[in-house]
């Protein structure tokens, strides 16, 4: 019996190979396991992508757009850049709770080492967002690291889903740890407090003398404790 016409899209393919990815990484699939679930001949694959690299790239650049685009409007709007952030972080954390496969799909991509796929990566896929959350960034904390205020806001955002299996087992876990809304507020209070006119040094306090005094209440707890 004649295989029927090839009537895939690529977006299509993109949408069907996101899950795959996500489950075994780019090493773990191939073209033809892909092709498989697609539903095509790897040749009728190939029509649509040269190799294997760029239908990783093109995939994963149409899952982050997909789940992830329309959260940049929350950045590019006009109300205050703390007003902006928050809506940014609480969507941002409520669809991480909802897209299982699309936070595998990121795991996966944080673990590749091959430095031409990364470079892609954040050239094709990454890029835009990064830039609209570094201009937010020097708007909330002039003077502040941007790149490691960024980083770090994913980090507190992404970790709590990344250690959703084992936390459970831990000290002082609640079952309202796993609720998006309270993960989500629970990140916002950290960066507020972090950026927060409160833990600044005060005017009259150089950083210096701060540090130096934190340093000597630091060596007299240690002595303290070893009497």
């Amino acid at each position: 019996m004649a295989r029927p016409a090839f009537r895939h899209t690529r977006e299509e393919i993109l949408g069907l190979s996101v899950p795959l990815f996500a489950k075994v990484g780019f090493d773990g699939v191939s073209m033809r396991d892909i092709a498989a679930a697609v539903g095509v001949t790897p040749a009728a694959l190939y029509h649509h992508f040269s190799d294997k690299a760029q239908l990783c790239l093109a995939a994963v650049g149409y899952a982050f757009e997909e789940k992830v685009g329309p959260l940049k409007s929350l950045l590019e709007g006009g109300e205050k850049p703390w007003d902006r952030l928050e809506a940014f972080v609480v969507d941002l954390t409520r669809m991480l709770a909802r897209e299982k496969d699309f936070r595998r799909l990121m795991q996966w991509v944080l673990l590749d080492n091959d430095e031409q796929r990364l470079q892609s990566l954040a050239d094709c896929v990454f890029r835009d967002l990064f830039n609209l959350l570094h201009k937010l960034a020097d708007e909330l904390a002039p003077g502040r690291d941007a790149h490691l205020l960024i980083v770090s806001m994913f980090g507190l955002v992404i970790y709590p889903f990344e250690t959703q299996s084992v936390r459970r087992f831990l000290p002082g876990y609640q079952q309202q740890h796993e609720d998006p809304e309270a993960i989500a507020r629970h990140v916002i209070g950290l960066l507020r407090n972090g950026l927060g006119i409160n833990n600044k040094v005060t005017s009259h306090e150089h950083p210096t003398q701060g540090k130096r005094a934190e340093q000597t209440f630091l060596l007299h707890d240690c002595k303290e404790k070893r009497r």
